[in-house]
């Protein structure tokens, strides 16, 4: 018999007590054991909708609502006693007729369907008067369901709906609404009967129905009942993560997509599929590494012997330690350079040569974003590069004075013994290139919008044009640390290989499209790949984002103070609340505001370590990779973001602009780590991004 749960078994799960959820899972481990056991307590229900529904008694008060048969045992849902049984009254099991996925019904009739009263919807046109039947249901949209969707009149009685229908049928309403063709690219099945062994095996089945093959694996979904995409999968992620490609690949998407699972569960497939190979899962930071390595460990928490043979690190440890294997000696010789070793030396050189006219910003800039990064040696080299990302025109005359101080700034770091990441990435990837023992097998990149020059080109050594050995995960519309570069040059072309997720899990309709007006509709990158963000679906709605300004912080922190305390009293845990801030100058008003909503919090660190019982406050460059249910993101004065310091050290005014997209990007990572409730705000006069927001 196959035994499987549903994600409403895991989303309910999470709900019951610690005590409740043991005796549950004990449960479901017996039953997946053997579910003809005589101490399993089933009893068929009568009332149910669903023949094959049965509850399985957990104690004296919590059931299970299970679809048994003869071929098969499905965890539906539970909870206590009446509730389970309410639940299951008002669902059942069924083959979709026409696409033969595995559907969850909630009954037509129990539902509330927000619409327009009949006066006024004579003057409305329905939202698909001008879709058939056929096109309906072709999308997954259960027959009984129809009549409510054709009396869809606006925006809002739609996202009502879709939370009750399943989440293809949902989908692509959405789409339709926008006025997009849906996205229906799985195989279809055309069952004749309600014949579930082959309906179980269709992709969008897959995304809410799993089998549990073993115990371990059982163990592993209810361990972390909270954590969906530990255990279920969109289907466009299903594809990305099985597929096999003949050379580098693209994941991309908006904030909230999915991309990070796509990696995780990326690397772990190819681990499984590939029993000698080793994989690197890496990404831009130390904080951003260890997020991803606890994430991992959820993953394969019962399987440590896949879990040795792929290696997390952050892209730069990854260096330092292969640096320190393969050239020992040179290592041993060597000190890396910090930015303040190499400020010092760009400092005494343009001294020395009395070089006028350059801001220090303009000048360490030009040094580590083309001399460093490429790692140019000669004037010759120097004069042809193209400066892409650098907006300051130079003439050949200011360009060869400019070469004089970078030439020697190479000399005296050459001199000391200093050697700069950029240096230590370049040298790596010649090392790749001559080795025919690579390290690594496969390379899973997330964050892969914020790799630097130099970064890329080691990464793509690694890869040596194997098929399947590269995979990047990443969002332009995130990019806040590196200028655009061409990754065509240095061999990563991923024309034909670039994939668009727009399934939206983390954040609400309503804060995902309010968020999305701080970003361009389409952003391209420096190879001319177009990445398109006017069309995420959001898996669910919330309310509106709150966006307020004050008259003095005092104010503000009241304010903020007030709409925590009111998110606590309405049950929402201090673990999932946050305060974002623009930089470390900031954080004494986070702090302020949460002393007076009396909640106890922690001051996020890069080791990335959330707090179990505090609220977080954080910069937002640490808000990569988080996700809360309500998050307040102040101190958004016009002084604060875009950053002042940065304007004023921008050598030309044509610079400016990367200061504001990056800035304006950086609070687009802000915002979109709220799931349910947002607030922004700052001080009069706040930020010219907040009016942006409010269009």
């Amino acid at each position: 018999m196959e035994f499987r749960i549903a994600d409403t078994f895991t989303a309910s799960l999470c709900k019951l007590t610690a005590d409740e959820q043991k005796l549950v899972k004990q449960t479901a481990f017996d039953a997946q054991v053997n579910p003809s056991s005589p101490g399993l307590r089933f009893h068929k229900l009568d009332r149910g909708r669903d023949k094959n529904f049965w509850s399985l008694s957990v104690g004296m008060d919590i059931r299970i609502i299970v679809h048994r048969t003869a071929q098969s045992l499905l965890f539906c849902y539970v909870d206590h006693h009446d509730k389970a049984y309410a639940w299951a009254e008002k669902r059942k099991l069924e083959v979709h007729p026409q696409t033969g996925a595995a559907q969850i019904v909630e009954v037509r009739e129990v539902v509330q369907t927000v619409t327009r009263p009949a006066t006024e919807r004579t003057t409305v046109r329905a939202l698909f008067a001008s879709v058939s039947d056929e096109q309906l249901l072709s999308c997954g949209i259960p027959a009984e369901w129809l009549p409510a969707v054709r009396a869809l009149a606006d925006q809002d009685a739609l996202l009502e709906l879709a939370s009750h229908l399943p989440a293809e049928a949902g989908e692509a309403l959405l789409d339709m609404a926008l006025g997009r063709i849906p996205t229906i690219g799985y195989a279809t099945l055309t069952p004749t009967t309600q014949d579930f062994s082959v309906a179980f095996q269709h992709p969008d089945s897959q995304r809410r129905f799993r089998l549990m093959g073993s115990a371990e694996e059982l163990q592993r979904a209810l361990e972390y009942p909270w954590d969906k995409w530990l255990v279920f999968l969109h289907p466009d992620q299903r594809t990305l993560v099985e597929g096999s490609f003949n050379g580098p690949i693209k994941v991309c998407g908006s904030a909230g997509t999915g991309k990070t699972v796509v990696a995780l569960h990326r690397a772990v497939h190819l681990a499984r599929t590939n029993p000698d190979a080793r994989i690197l899962l890496t990404t831009l930071s130390d904080p951003l590494a260890h997020a991803l390595r606890n994430k991992l460990n959820c993953l394969l928490a019962h399987e440590p012997k896949l879990a040795e043979r792929v290696d997390v690190r952050a892209l730069a440890a990854q260096a330092q330690r292969l640096f320190r294997l393969r050239e020992p000696d040179i290592a041993r010789g060597v000190t890396l350079a910090t930015k303040t070793h190499i400020l010092d030396i760009l400092r005494q050189e343009v001294a020395t040569l009395q070089l006028k006219g350059y801001t220090e910003r303009f000048l360490y800039a030009e040094w580590h974003e083309l001399v460093d990064a490429r790692q140019l040696t000669s004037w010759e080299e120097y004069r042809v590069t193209p400066r892409l990302g650098r907006k300051t025109r130079l003439s050949e005359q200011r360009r060869q004075a400019l070469w004089a101080v970078f030439e020697r700034v190479n000399n005296a770091l050459a001199e000391q013994h200093l050697c700069t990441e950029a240096a230590l990435y370049t040298r790596l990837a010649f090392l790749m290139a001559e080795t025919t023992n690579p390290p690594f097998d496969f390379v899973v990149v997330d964050e892969a919008q914020d790799l630097s020059y130099a970064q890329m080109r080691f990464v793509a050594a690694l890869g040596a044009h194997r098929p399947d050995a590269l995979c990047f995960c990443g969002d332009l519309g995130q990019r806040i640390f590196q200028l655009p570069f061409s990754w065509k040059s240095l061999g990563v072309d991923i024309r034909g290989r670039s994939f668009t997720l727009r399934v939206n899990y983390r954040t609400s309709h309503q804060i995902r499209s309010q968020a999305d007006k701080l970003l361009d509709a389409e952003l391209t990158d420096a190879d001319g790949n177009v990445e398109k963000r006017s069309n995420p679906i959001s898996a669910f709605n919330g309310p509106q984002p709150d966006i307020l300004s004050f008259a003095s912080e005092e104010e503000e922190n009241q304010a903020v103070a007030r709409w925590l305390a009111a998110r606590r009293g309405n049950g929402v845990a201090a673990r999932e609340m946050a305060v974002f801030v623009r930089s470390e100058a900031e954080i004494p008003r986070a702090e302020a505001a949460l002393r007076q909503a009396e909640i106890p919090y922690v001051i996020l660190d890069r080791e990335m370590d959330i707090p179990k019982d505090s609220a977080t406050i954080a910069v937002m460059h640490l808000a990569k990779g988080l996700e809360f249910y309500a998050v307040a993101v102040m101190a958004c004065d016009a002084d604060v973001i875009p950053s002042q310091q940065r304007i004023e050290d921008m050598g030309d005014d044509t610079d400016l602009e990367d200061v504001y997209n990056t800035e304006r990007q950086l609070l687009y990572v802000a915002c979109t780590r709220a799931r349910d409730h947002l607030l922004i705000c700052g001080v009069e006069q706040t930020s010219e991004f907040l009016d942006d927001l409010l269009i």
